[in-house]
C-alpha cells in the first residue's frame, strides 16, 4: 500500500528517522533480522518439503549490515561478517508471541473525528500470522472493499514482564522502537460485533521494519506515513492520551509480556 518511490537506502534512513534517530548514532543501535541474498549451500537449513536460507542477527550500521551473535534480546558481539544493507533481505525483526495494539490513542485523531478521550486504554489484538516484513506487499483480502493504512511506533519488549508496579522504571523492559502500519479492513471493522476480529487481523495487515531503534525516543518524536510519497498521518508521541510507560504497566496486569511482543 505504501509506495516509497527512493532507493533501499533511503527508506532505512526513513524509517529510522520516522522514529527521531539517524543512521551512525554511538549512543544507540538499529537492531535487525536478515537473509542475505546470496547464501552457501552450509548456510540453507532443511526440512521434509523445502529448503529455505537461514536466518541471522545483526545491527545496520553506515549502509551495512554487520552479523551478531549471542542473544538477540541480550549480550550480543560481532561476529566479523558483513554485507551491504542492498544484499540483504531484511525479516520483521522480531517473532512476537502476540500484538498488543492500543486504539484512539492520539488526542488529534479523536478530534478528526469528534470522539472524546477513552476513560481507560483501547486494547485489542493482532495475530501473529498478519506479520509481514517491511517492502513485502500488503495482500488486499476479497472480503473487503476499504483497505487502508495506519501508521504507528512499535514498542517491542526484550524482557519478560508481569503486572510492573506504578514506580517501577519500564524502559529495562523494551528492546527497541520501530515504524508499523496497522493495516485495517474499515468495512470489515465496522460490520462485525468484534471490530477488530477481521478487520485488523487479515494476513499481511501488519508490517513492521526493518530495524529496531534501540534509543527512547522523545516526546517531540513525530510518527508519519506516506503514500506515494504524500505524508498522509502525522503525530508526535507526546500527543498520546495514554504515554508507552503507563500502557505497560497497564496492560500488564492483565497479561504477560514476553521477549519478542
Amino acid at each position: 500500500m505504501n509506495r516509497w518511490d527512493t532507493s533501499r537506502e533511503e527508506l532505512y534512513d526513513r524509517a529510522a528517522t520516522a522514529l527521531g534517530v539517524s543512521f551512525g548514532l554511538p549512543s544507540s543501535m538499529k537492531l535487525c533480522r536478515f537473509q542475505p541474498l546470496e547464501v552457501s549451500i552450509k548456510n540453507v537449513g532443511r526440512s521434509d518439503n523445502e529448503a529455505h536460507a537461514h536466518t541471522f542477527n545483526g545491527i545496520l550500521e553506515n549502509g551495512s549490515v554487520f552479523e551478531t551473535r549471542g542473544n538477540f534480546f541480550g549480550a550480543r558481539e560481532r561476529t566479523g561478517r558483513q554485507w551491504p544493507a542492498d544484499q540483504v533481505k531484511f525479516l520483521p525483526p522480531a517473532v512476537p508471541t502476540k500484538i498488543v495494539c492500543v486504539g484512539r490513542n492520539y488526542h488529534g485523531h479523536l478530534k478528526e473525528s469528534n470522539k472524546p478521550p477513552p476513560k481507560e486504554p483501547v486494547v485489542f489484538l493482532k495475530p501473529p500470522s498478519s506479520i509481514l516484513a517491511a517492502e513485502a506487499p500488503i495482500v488486499l483480502p476479497s472480503i473487503s472493499q476499504r483497505v487502508e493504512y495506519e501508521g504507528e511506533m512499535a514498542v517491542v519488549i526484550g524482557k519478560r514482564c508481569f503486572r510492573v508496579r506504578q514506580d517501577e522504571d519500564v524502559n529495562p523492559y523494551i528492546l527497541g522502537y520501530t515504524p508499523l502500519n496497522d493495516v485495517t479492513a474499515r468495512d470489515l471493522q465496522r460490520s462485525d460485533v468484534q471490530w477488530i476480529l477481521r478487520g485488523k487481523g487479515c494476513d499481511t495487515f501488519c508490517p513492521f521494519g526493518p530495524v529496531l531503534e534501540t534509543d527512547h525516543p522523545s516526546p517531540d518524536t513525530k510518527v508519519e506515513t506516506r503514500v506515494n510519497g504524500t505524508t498522509r498521518q502525522s503525530a508526535t508521541i507526546g500527543e498520546m492520551i495514554f504515554p508507552v510507560d503507563f500502557l505497560i504497566r497497564w496492560i500488564t496486569q492483565a497479561m504477560t509480556f514476553e521477549p519478542g511482543d
